[in-house]
């Protein structure tokens, strides 16, 4: 017999606040068409994409964060001191060490709250929320801070048509309690590893210790390229929206639900075709909103899912106590649906 007592933390979990930032500067598809040889229109067309916002010096990962974070802490009714766990996602934090959820928990004002960073792509929110539950079940945290956070103009290759004018940077954070009912469903997540070269790093950063630069990508002006991000565009498309359908069908039935139960739909804010092809797919019905943050917020990866609820909730789209189905899906390629409560 086990001699390990355990530990029981609350019945269930529930989002109780969320917090969005998104940098000042506002780039419009004009700027992307400076380096590129495409139109306003096709930009549109292929991605819905109109503007996205991208950082400036002072707008780092931790700063963006902690702008996040301090509105979903105020939006949740409790304070920094309460939080037991910090959870970021990101890829786009250079540092590989130490976590940057250590530097963010701190000046926030945490207790020494538990602090770690995960890289899953857009699928990050998705999987922080699935950890933050779990914390709070298994009473290891009474509350937790989940944050997606992305500086995706520093892995943007400007001359890249297929990606230029995909991403942007923001942050989005929920502050994940308590509760005596369930208002975060089961989770269905997983991977595509056989996949993983659809959506990739063009270089990796040991490239730059070896020093030849015959062996590194060159710009139009002959200069070694930062590693970016890079993607092959119709294979991604469609393992979207035929397969990630699929996931999220599992997710509302996991969840005991059907598309009718549904208020609200919020999807990775990748491309709106994909989102209008899974909107189609799943057959929602009229009175479901949908979440269309990409339009001028661009592609945030793992900031995309709690920046899209914050504008919904923000701007009146969506109210607290509806029902919402979220789904990220990735580089990796990775993906993570469940269905929640809203804030």
């Amino acid at each position: 017999m086990s001699k390990i007592k355990a530990r029981k933390g609350s019945p269930y979990a529930r989002i109780l606040g969320v917090g969005g930032y998104r940098p000042v500067r506002v780039v419009p598809n004009e700027v992307i068409l400076e380096r590129i040889e495409s139109s306003d229109e096709w930009i549109r067309s292929r991605s819905g994409i109109e503007t996205r916002h991208w950082a400036n010096d002072e707008e780092t990962v931790a700063a963006m964060s902690i702008e996040a974070s301090g509105k979903a802490i105020a939006d949740a009714g409790i304070s920094a001191e309460q939080i037991g766990a910090v959870v970021v996602s990101t890829v786009s934090h250079f540092a590989q060490t130490p976590a940057i959820a250590t530097e963010i928990a701190d000046k926030l004002g945490t207790a020494k709250a538990a602090a770690f960073d995960i890289s899953a792509g857009c699928a990050g929110f998705g999987y922080g929320l699935t950890l933050a539950k779990g914390m709070i079940v298994e009473g290891s945290a009474e509350y937790v801070l989940v944050i997606g956070v992305e500086r995706l103009s520093d892995l943007t290759d400007l001359e890249d048509r297929a990606t230029a004018f995909l991403f942007g940077d923001g942050a989005g954070a929920v502050v994940v309690g308590p509760s005596q009912e369930p208002h975060i469903g089961p989770t269905v997540w997983g991977s595509e590893g056989d996949k993983s070269h659809t959506i990739k790093q063009t270089v990796p950063w040991d490239r730059f210790r070896i020093g030849d630069v015959s062996q590194l990508p060159l710009d139009s002006r002959g200069e070694v390229k930062f590693p970016a991000i890079t993607q092959e565009g119709q294979a991604v498309f469609r393992w979207a929206v035929f397969e990630m359908a699929k996931v999220a069908k599992e997710a509302l039935e996991a969840a005991g639900l059907t598309a009718e139960d549904l208020d609200v739909f919020i999807p990775h804010q990748a491309n709106e075709r994909i989102i209008d092809s899974m909107v189609k797919t799943l057959k929602l019905p009229e009175h479901v909103t949908v979440a269309r943050d990409v339009r001028t917020t661009g592609n945030t990866s793992a900031a995309s899912i709690p920046l899209a609820m914050e504008r919904l909730l923000a701007t009146g789209e969506a109210k607290s106590g509806d029902t919402a189905l979220v789904i990220g899906f990735g580089a990796g390629l990775v993906y993570a649906a469940t269905v929640v409560t809203l804030p």
